[in-house]
């Protein structure tokens, strides 16, 4: 299958929607995501697109000051375990990397997480501590860190 990266639009709304409904255990609401799309001024918003145009994936992240920070990224559920998350990481890192003005990539991620993870230690993000209650529902985040430089 062929994979397009772009820019996410509005018109990508309701994909979007269902992605963050099935991925994560609090989602963003409708509102959150018209956020990220047309006012965070720190935002990328990215999708990952099959050759119809269909969104399989997305991932958001921030870049403030020189430093960067996955906000989130998902796959949808029917078509994970098949790398569109690590082309999204992927891309995301030599975009940064290319644009010489962040030194370095953060995330958080649930400690139960594992899949995600081992993707992030596969790409080379580092354990740098415990954000113990980090969670709505008061699980731990793992707090990760990628040098670019």
């Amino acid at each position: 299958m062929k994979m397009i990266i772009r820019k996410a639009t509005t018109n990508d709304l309701k994909a979007l929607k269902e992605i963050e409904d099935e991925s994560f255990l609090n989602p963003f609401k409708e509102k959150d995501l018209l956020y990220e799309l047309s006012e965070n001024p720190v935002s990328e918003f990215l999708v990952a697109v099959d050759e119809s145009d269909n969104v399989i994936g997305f991932i958001d992240y921030w870049i403030t000051f020189d430093s960067a920070t996955i906000d989130q990224i998902a796959v949808k559920k029917s078509m994970r375990n098949q790398g569109f998350a690590s082309f999204l990481l992927e891309n995301c890192i030599q975009s940064l990397k290319e644009s010489g003005e962040v030194s370095f990539l953060t995330l958080e991620v649930r400690k139960s997480n594992l899949p995600a993870i081992g993707l992030y230690k596969k790409f080379g993000f580092e354990k740098v501590t415990i954000k113990e209650n980090y969670y709505d529902d008061g699980e731990d985040a793992i707090y990760m860190v990628k040098g670019l430089v």
